[in-house]
């Protein structure tokens, strides 16, 4: 019996120290890991800041970009134009490389057929110019009479005093800034060395772009990761076609805005009528605002030279061209080739002509063009297959109507076959 209790009494203290060894309340009480502040910040302003970083960081990377290409702006724009040019004289080298002449026997021939054009269309230029000069600065001298003379007695009522007065001050102004003016010409002479290195550098490059350019950039892949050297490959050889059918079409309504406008010119009779005609030339790579500029420069040379009636058929000459360039042949020959909403390409202009002036304008719609077609593609086939119809995409029009139109268009004829450069691209 005594050992009975004293076991019970063993069992006991042992249970009540069990019990004084257990918290109070343990089974009732959760423990919760330590709280942070971004417990209590919304999961919206969380993604919100993630994304901000990023852009940060990719608005950082665009910026030392556009530094870099500043720094190496003497090696980068003739590299640009280079690449322009290549895609305007590929098909030429390519049909010589077909008919069984060397690859580097081909080049040769174009770059030095396309060195005689350039050449020979800027001396017709200068010629036509120095012909015409001493006729033109009298004509010149008549015409700022002319625009005196009614300044004086228009309704503007500006008298003769004021004009001598502006007058002078204009030649007052240039002798006092004939320091500045002599290191302008200091940093022509500069820019003229710039510009000789420049165009060597341009020769040199478009040899090799004529000469080898598919090896370079199936160089260039093979430096990526495997997985993405088919993609970009691929994606590479539809933006060149996109690249080509653009300067292709550019050149062509260069050349018609050129042409009308030239001929207008000419039966006008203002003077220098080809080297305005070659200005609109020039000036319609500009897509949009080019060849504006370009008119309104022949616009004002008839007005000085020819007196306000002249000035005003010249205006209506440009704007006839510029009506037939909006509503035929920007649809007709540019439709399939670029296919770029007008917002965008006038955002792209005036981007390209504040980071880097005349070249950022000149290259910025067909950088995007180019752009549109290789994140298009990769977007649609991330694993490099070809596309449908083997076609680059993005050539659809921007406009609803424009693509119903042309969807209607394409059902009454008969399906088109693939062409060369097509299948060259599905084989490899």
């Amino acid at each position: 019996m005594t050992q009975w209790i004293s076991q019970v009494g063993e069992r006991a203290r042992t249970r009540l120290s069990t019990a004084r060894s257990v918290p109070p309340f343990a089974g009732q009480i959760e423990v919760r890991p330590a709280s942070t502040v971004e417990d209590g910040i919304p999961r919206g302003i969380k993604v919100a800041g993630a994304w901000a970083w990023r852009i940060v960081l990719f608005i950082l990377a665009a910026y030392l970009l556009l530094h870099l290409i500043a720094a190496l702006r003497l090696m980068v724009i003739p590299v640009v134009v280079a690449i322009l040019l290549a895609a305007l004289l590929e098909p030429a080298a390519g049909w010589l490389r077909c008919h069984g002449v060397h690859r580097s026997l081909a080049a040769a021939i174009v770059l030095v057929g396309g060195l005689v054009v350039v050449f020979g269309g800027l001396g017709l230029i200068i010629y036509t110019f120095i012909n015409q000069f001493d006729n033109l600065s009298t004509r010149v001298a008549g015409g700022l009479n002319e625009i005196r003379g009614w300044l004086a007695s228009g309704p503007f009522h500006i008298s003769e005093r004021q004009l001598d007065n502006a007058w002078s001050s204009l030649r007052r102004q240039v002798t006092a800034n004939r320091g500045a003016l002599t290191s302008g010409a200091l940093t022509t002479a500069t820019t003229i060395g710039e510009v000789a290195a420049g165009f060597f550098l341009v020769l040199f490059t478009l040899f090799f772009l004529l000469r080898d350019g598919g090896q370079i950039w199936s160089f260039l892949c093979r430096l990526l990761p495997q997985q993405a050297r088919l993609p970009v490959a691929r994606a590479g050889h539809y933006s060149w076609y996109t690249l080509v059918s653009y300067v292709r079409a550019t050149v062509l309504v260069a050349f018609v805005d050129a042409v009308g406008i030239g001929i207008g010119l000419v039966v006008i009779q203002v003077p220098l009528a080809l080297p305005l005609a070659a200005l609109v030339f020039l000036g319609a790579f500009i897509p949009v605002v080019g060849a504006t500029l370009s008119g309104t420069v022949a616009v004002l040379v008839a007005l000085v030279t020819n007196g306000p009636v002249s000035a005003l058929l010249v205006l209506g000459v440009v704007i006839a061209v510029q009506q037939l360039e909006g509503h035929v042949l920007q649809p007709l020959i540019m439709g399939r080739a670029v296919a770029l909403h007008p917002l965008a390409v006038i955002l792209a202009i005036t981007t390209g002509v504040v980071a880097a002036g005349i070249v950022g304008g000149l290259v910025a719609v067909p950088l995007l063009a180019v752009g549109n077609t290789a994140v298009r593609y990769l977007a649609e086939h991330p694993l490099g297959e070809p596309t449908d119809d083997h076609e680059p995409p993005g050539t659809e029009p921007a406009d609803e109507d424009e693509k119903q139109t042309e969807e209607q268009q394409n059902e009454a004829k008969p399906a088109r076959e693939e062409g060369s450069v097509a299948k060259e691209v599905t084989d490899k």
